[in-house]
């Protein structure tokens, strides 16, 4: 959806590519498919056997085990990923929720710009510009009175 936007009457045209781009980063959004929040660990654990050999001092443990970690809400949830294609799948999933961050922090700087570049409409008619002023003043006393 981009719109040309005439200041000083010609088009504004870092605000049209803005858009564009803002344009293509939902795109790339929408086709990112499945993600997951979360990291993969590798852990080396010891059994506490004494006469294990992961007992012996310098022994990594047992392992490698591949554990899905995510925190959602203050709560921690955890899960052991078998080597093979759960593994390879929660990984990918994992990468595409990465990629998903980036892109949204993107997309967040690149609102924020068309916002600063976008002009505000113009009112040449007083009385609308007063009527206006008024419900804004009063939408923004009503807010302060509420907290």
């Amino acid at each position: 959806m981009s719109t040309d936007i005439q200041i000083g009457g010609t088009v504004n045209q870092p605000l049209r590519d803005l858009e564009l781009r803002r344009e293509e980063l939902f795109r790339q959004i929408e086709n990112l498919g499945d993600f997951r929040r979360g990291i993969i660990s590798v852990n080396y654990r010891k059994c506490g056997k004494s006469n294990c050999a992961c007992a012996r001092k310098g022994h990594p443990g047992h392992g490698p085990q591949y554990l899905w970690n995510v925190s959602v809400g203050g709560k921690t949830q955890a899960r052991n990923l078998p080597l093979g294609p759960e593994l390879e799948k929660v990984q990918q999933e994992v990468e595409r929720y990465q990629s998903f961050v980036r892109l949204s922090q993107e997309l967040i700087a690149v609102n924020d710009q068309i916002c600063q570049l976008r002009p505000a409409r113009t009112i040449k008619d007083e009385n609308e510009l007063e009527q206006l002023k008024k419900k804004l003043r009063r939408n923004f006393v009503e807010k302060r009175k509420r907290k």
